[in-house]
């Protein structure tokens, strides 16, 4: 359990922020550029909960916990492998993610174009938080390409961003305020 009594502590006055291990890093790090982003990414999804159906709104609730146990898992180094007692994502995270795609998108009309962040205020909200999970995900792998990171960590970022763009579709009238993407509409 985490216990924050204090909120300041001084010890990133000087550029330098402390990893879940202990270890100091300098604040613009990409393993700290890559779980603040997945930090902003939870932060919109919070904003996409205002606007969201009963529904979606506990499927947000559950991914923004998740969100909060894969930035614990990206803020400690290692893959996860041989390790005991350190929080990382797990297979079943992102089980539950394609399940929840699966069920959505069954509902959902296919798609003859590719749809334009709108309709909705939810699904709005939530096409930005899907673009800043794609961000995450960007950072992720290449920190990934530099330092050891838990596999299911990437998985569950690639799956989240498809779930965020499902779930949008789902709060636009299940697909029917889609805004549709007309090529070359304006030449």
């Amino acid at each position: 359990m985490v216990r924050l009594t204090r909120i300041y502590t001084k010890g990133g006055d000087r550029g330098q922020t402390s990893l879940g291990d202990g270890q100091r890093v300098a604040k613009q790090a990409l393993r700290v550029s890559a779980y603040g982003t997945v930090d902003e990414a939870n932060a919109a999804i919070g904003l996409a909960r205002l606007h969201a159906d009963t529904v979606a709104d506990g499927m947000l609730a559950r991914i923004q916990n998740d969100l909060f146990d894969l930035g614990a898992d990206l803020c400690r180094p290692g893959d996860g492998r041989g390790e005991t007692g350190t929080l990382r994502m797990q297979p079943s995270q992102v089980a539950r993610l394609e399940a929840e795609i699966d069920a959505l998108n069954a509902l959902l009309k296919p798609l003859d174009s590719f749809v334009l962040p709108g309709g909705s205020a939810a699904a709005a909200h939530l096409h930005l938080a899907r673009t800043v999970v794609r961000r995450a995900e960007r950072l992720t792998f290449d920190l990934a390409a530099r330092e050891p990171v838990n596999p299911v960590a990437l998985e569950y970022l690639n799956r989240l961003s498809d779930h965020l763009f499902v779930l949008s579709r789902h709060e636009n009238d299940r697909g029917a305020l889609d805004v549709l993407w007309v090529p070359g509409a304006n030449r």
